[in-house]
């Protein structure tokens, strides 16, 4: 069911103008949530891609919430990697139209497990402007932006405007001389900061490490007794690790804790 948020979100203070309107289909908790806005290219090269699946993924595992797009290349890589729970979908139309085509499964199991808003009533088209608007607000929701891949004047740049204008910090991977060509002179006009340890960046970001999150929360999770596929589909390396390690066991296709928390 599509609703309307009838609660004031402070975030978006920042904003030129507060949205009139906010529709959403999900879990709005996710907004009281330490969030990350992480953007980038639809054709990301593949270490981009590498690096966007493990900062969000381990952002994620450390409780912070990714916030993106929902579009093709690295919004879709966050929301993948930040796990279906744990993100946060700012939509160009409507939310029943789930745009683009390519990416409506993903955004379905975002509106059953995570949170998708959109400022558009339901049945608006993408138009450009539409998506200059969801740009503005993903920003706007993060407490600093990421941009792990740009062009020059990409619709990524246009987003760092609008966090230059809110006093967000950006942050930015560091790449190769010709690639991702906006964040190397973000670089090099320092108007943003590289991360080049990204379990350095989690640490100092959330205070803590990934690693201790990621046992935490899968331990927790296994107290549930939940079925093997479950398990495997959110915690795949883990579940092999703490099997072989003797802290879990599998009966029946569901997942049992061993040691005592």
């Amino acid at each position: 069911m599509i609703e309307q948020i009838a609660f004031h979100i402070q975030e978006l203070d920042s904003m030129k103008k507060y949205p009139k309107e906010l529709y959403f289909k999900g879990n709005t908790s996710l907004l009281n949530k330490q969030k990350i806005s992480i953007i980038g290219s639809r054709k990301p090269n593949q270490y981009a891609r590498q690096r966007s699946q493990e900062l969000a993924q381990k952002l994620s595992y450390s409780g912070v919430c990714i916030v993106s797009g929902g579009a093709i290349g690295v919004d879709a890589i966050a929301h993948k990697a930040a796990g279906s729970s744990n993100t946060i979908v700012v939509a160009a139309t409507g939310i029943d139209k789930r745009y683009p085509t390519i990416n409506a499964s993903l955004i379905e199991e975002v509106e059953n497990k995570g949170l998708v808003l959109s400022q558009f009533a339901p049945a608006s088209p993408s138009t450009r402007y539409n998506f200059v608007l969801r740009n503005e607000l993903v920003v706007a929701l993060g407490d600093v932006l990421i941009v792990t891949y740009a062009d020059l004047n990409s619709g990524s740049m246009r987003s760092v405007e609008y966090a230059q204008k809110m006093g967000k910090k950006i942050y930015v991977l560091a790449h190769r001389i010709g690639e991702s060509e906006a964040t190397n002179r973000l670089l090099q006009e320092k108007k943003a900061e590289a991360i080049y340890d990204i379990d350095f960046f989690v640490k100092e970001f959330t205070g803590q490490t990934s690693k201790e999150k990621i046992k935490d929360d899968f331990l927790l999770f296994c107290k549930s007794n939940p079925t093997y596929e479950d398990a495997l589909s959110r915690f795949p390396a883990r579940l092999f690790e703490a099997e072989l390690a003797g802290e879990i066991e599998i009966v029946n296709a569901k997942v049992h804790l061993i040691i005592a928390l």
